[in-house]
């Protein structure tokens, strides 16, 4: 777009505003309803309110909150990165969006195959999603991907994909699947199936709150060891914790932004290579091509 028109900049404005704006309500919301503590506090989500239902009460947590003020954020995002896209411009946005499908498209293709390039959109979602939940703690907001509630539901819904087209081929081919290679590996071939989406959910949950754990300790450790060296210090120089500076902001660097992307790139790996793994596309086309053919002598 070689000249930007005002309807374009008020969108882009609009966009920009509401990408924010979720981040500074979830800040207002810490602010105001979740009471400061002293020293180190490690807990889970605080809960807001819960609702009464006959099974069991729905609670209203922090991280639910927190996952739909990410989702907001990426809606708003994502028509920002497409305000003004037409074919044949080139505008510097537009080769960005262009590359993130295409990159997301060759991933899909390249672990999945060419049958589920359906898929990028989802595996686009999951990946950012993840990505933007963990990094939400650079805000100084609960990471949902810290609790476990919220990363289980995303992998129980990797594991009914996986299922679903396990089950394409039809029920007694899903069924076989279990007795491969040899039939006495049956029940441990079971216990895989179910043991698939536990050790998702653990293994992005666990490596999200073990780094939050630990730069909460270490920040701790270097105020105590501060006060230690520098407390006889006269006046305010004896209480400023000196060592508090610039080294949190380093293991941050690791722990926040690189172990949370690597954690979303890694579940959105392990999402491809089990959908994909569980599909067997040779039999299911073999399957449709005799249904085909079936359905061709009837006609004639």
């Amino acid at each position: 777009m070689s000249k930007k028109t005002t309807a374009f900049k008020i969108r882009d404005i609009l966009f920009i505003t509401m990408m924010i704006l979720p981040i500074l309500a979830g800040i207002l919301l810490k602010v105001l309803f979740i009471p400061a503590s002293d020293g180190i506090s490690i807990t889970g989500a605080h809960v807001f309110f819960t609702i009464d239902f006959p099974i069991q009460p729905l609670i209203i947590s922090e991280a639910q909150v927190n996952s739909w003020l990410v989702i907001i954020s990426l809606f708003f995002f994502c028509l920002f990165m497409t305000n003004g896209i037409k074919a044949g411009i080139h505008t510097k946005r537009q080769v960005l969006a262009e590359w993130m499908v295409e990159s997301v498209e060759n991933l899909v293709k390249s672990n999945m195959g060419e049958y589920f390039i359906g898929f990028a959109p989802f595996v686009a979602a999951i990946m950012a999603l993840s990505a933007f939940s963990s990094l939400l703690s650079l805000t100084g907001l609960f990471p949902p991907t810290s609790d476990l509630n919220i990363v289980a539901g995303w992998a129980l819904l990797v594991f009914f994909l996986i299922t679903y087209y396990k089950m394409k081929c039809g029920p007694l081919h899903y069924l076989k699947s279990f007795g491969e290679p040899v039939p006495f590996l049956a029940p441990l071939n079971i216990i895989s199936e179910v043991a698939t989406p536990v050790s998702m959910a653990f293994r992005h949950y666990g490596n999200i709150l073990s780094g939050s754990v630990i730069s909460v300790l270490v920040a701790s450790a270097l105020q105590g060891l501060t006060h230690l060296l520098m407390g006889k210090l006269p006046g305010w120089l004896g209480e400023f914790p000196f060592l508090r500076i610039g080294i949190p902001a380093v293991l941050s660097i690791y722990f926040d932004v690189f172990s949370g992307l690597l954690q979303a790139f890694i579940f959105a790996m392990l999402t491809m290579l089990y959908i994909g793994g569980a599909f067997a596309l040779e039999d299911y086309l073999a399957i449709q091509a005799k249904k085909k053919k079936t359905r061709t002598k009837i006609n004639t």
